[in-house]
């Protein structure tokens, strides 16, 4: 469906910050090791964070993955 949808992923008490970071670096393109730490700090702080807009059927991809990958996620979202 048109326009952006958004990945957002939020803080839980059983995932590290390395796994986070790491798993985000592997899944979403663009976003390295230190990116993927600075969107950790952003969900630890802020207990969520948007790490993906884009076209639904890509980020119904980077949700799945995210969730199967053991992150917790809000439900997708159009923006």
């Amino acid at each position: 469906m048109g326009g952006p949808w958004r990945v957002i992923v939020r803080n839980d008490d059983h995932n590290t910050f390395d796994h986070v970071a790491r798993t985000l670096a592997r899944y979403i393109p663009g976003v390295d090791l230190a990116r993927g730490m600075e969107f950790a700090n952003v969900i630890h702080n802020s207990g969520l964070a948007i790490v993906f807009r884009g076209q639904q059927e890509t980020a119904e991809l980077y949700w799945e993955q995210l969730k199967e990958a053991g992150l917790t996620m809000a439900p997708l979202e159009r923006a």
